[in-house]
């Protein structure tokens, strides 16, 4: 079993920057794909980015690429999500999640872990 705890959700301004953390316990992560997922008021929860087991793939949503950087540290068993120029429409719960395959990462129902999401909302 894999537990997942995101930290780094804040206030912030248009154009500011934030790092999100996901720590896992429980066993190592090393082995899977980690992502991010949100979730705005109102709406589905939305793919962010994934990376891959080594961190040599990365994917982004549309909407973030370019401003959003996946990274993940396996002797640490935590990956981040730096976020730059934030824009209000980036307001939403931020979750982190941990796949088996690189196949489904865009699909709600492909990761196995969920964490319980934090807070990120960017004033105009």
């Amino acid at each position: 079993q894999v537990q997942l705890v995101e930290s780094g959700g804040a206030l912030v301004q248009t154009g500011g920057s934030l790092r999100l953390s996901c720590a896992a316990s429980g066993r190592t992560v090393s082995g899977y794909v980690m992502l991010w997922f949100r979730q705005a008021p109102g709406k589905e929860r939305e793919f962010v980015a994934a990376i891959n087991w080594s961190g040599s793939s990365t994917d982004y949503a549309d909407s973030v690429k370019g401003r959003f950087t996946i990274s993940r540290d396996n002797a640490k068993n935590t990956v981040y999500l730096q976020m730059s120029s934030l824009k209000p429409e980036d307001t939403a719960v931020y979750y982190c999640a941990a796949d088996r395959a690189w196949s489904d990462i865009r699909d709600l129902r492909g990761p196995d872990y969920w964490g319980q999401g934090t807070q990120v909302t960017v004033s105009s």
